[in-house]
């Protein structure tokens, strides 16, 4: 029971620790730098965020499967972790998020971004292509939080038990 508590614990710490990264840091920091040293500089940290969200999917999938394996077989094996049906419901939704932010959300914003050909933000406000961008990235933001407070209830959850 103890390795899969640690797995648990470690798969949370990657997923939970790297969407706070890719957000409050590396997202940041690419737009603030690249926008500020290249003319279309906002357009290419569009580019490496994508990119970093898109590789970062994949870490989130694999936590979802050590999580979702280490508590189906704590769950049959007994004793079963406290409160275990919450904690099913919680990760479900973090791996629906997860999954739709990774299979729909993201290939939706790549497109919108390829269709524009420059930065959203050099388009009129009222555009209807930005009102688009700016839809699918904060429904994109949004998402995330589901994964991100449900990992750390999760977290709280493992460390308490």
């Amino acid at each position: 029971m103890l390795a899969l508590r640690f797995a648990a614990v470690l798969a949370l710490v990657f997923w939970v620790g790297g969407l706070a990264a890719v957000g409050t840091l590396a997202a940041p920091a690419a737009f603030d730098v690249l926008a500020s040293r290249a003319a279309d500089g906002r357009t290419a940290a569009g580019a490496v965020v994508g990119e970093t969200l898109r590789r970062f999917h994949h870490v989130a999938y694999i936590c979802a499967a050590v999580l979702v394996l280490s508590l189906a077989i704590r769950g049959v094996l007994g004793p079963r972790p406290r409160p275990f049906g919450i904690r099913v419901a919680l990760l479900a939704a973090m791996v629906g998020a997860t999954a739709y932010s990774g299979l729909v959300l993201s290939p939706a914003i790549e497109q919108a971004q390829r269709t524009l050909g420059v930065s959203p933000t050099t388009l009129p406000a009222g555009d209807p292509r930005r009102v688009e961008f700016g839809r699918l990235h904060g429904r994109s933001v949004y998402v995330q939080l589901v994964p991100l407070l449900g990992g750390i209830a999760l977290l709280f959850w493992e460390m308490k038990d």
